[in-house]
């Protein structure tokens, strides 16, 4: 494992380290999830991006809505 050194706001730090108390673990422990997180979020978006295009194969409507049917809540 590679260490490197990071800079950040004394304040930011400090709740950083409060949030890992919080949670029981370490402030390395959570930089090195959210280090994960940030590198998986683009293989994330495409599984999902994959399983919005099969799902669309299965869909089929006989009307076509417009656009204010579209964004009725």
């Amino acid at each position: 494992m590679k260490n490197i050194t990071l800079s950040a706001d004394e304040n930011l730090i400090e709740m950083a380290r409060a949030e890992a108390r919080k949670r029981k673990t370490s402030l390395n422990v959570l930089f090195r999830e959210w280090l994960g997180e940030i590198a998986n979020r683009d293989a994330a978006q495409k599984r999902a991006d994959e399983v919005i295009r099969n799902l669309s194969k299965h869909l089929a409507f006989e009307q076509k809505f417009t656009r204010d049917e579209l964004n009725e809540r």
